[in-house]
């Protein structure tokens, strides 16, 4: 059985979320067929937390963007006096 050759890891750090993303399914969808020795699999399951903890933290970052574009926007309520 040939094994398909994977590409060098890119620094995940650099990763956007959307290939971050993409690549945490393609860890899964790989972990899942259990076609791997046990090294094999301990470094995709690690590679996998690290690409999910960069995907949170982009997460993150998005809604603290949003959050801060939204306050900037925002007209204060005042309710009218009768």
């Amino acid at each position: 059985m040939v094994k398909n050759t994977p590409s060098p890891p890119n620094k995940i750090e650099e990763l956007s979320f959307e290939k971050a993303i993409t690549e945490l399914e393609s860890i899964v969808a790989e972990l899942e067929s259990e076609s791997h020795s046990l090294d094999e699999s301990l470094a995709l399951y690690e590679r996998g937390q690290l690409l999910a903890k960069h995907c949170a933290a982009l997460l993150e970052k998005a809604e603290l963007q949003v959050k801060q574009l939204s306050e900037e926007n925002l007209i204060p309520f005042e309710a009218e006096e009768q």
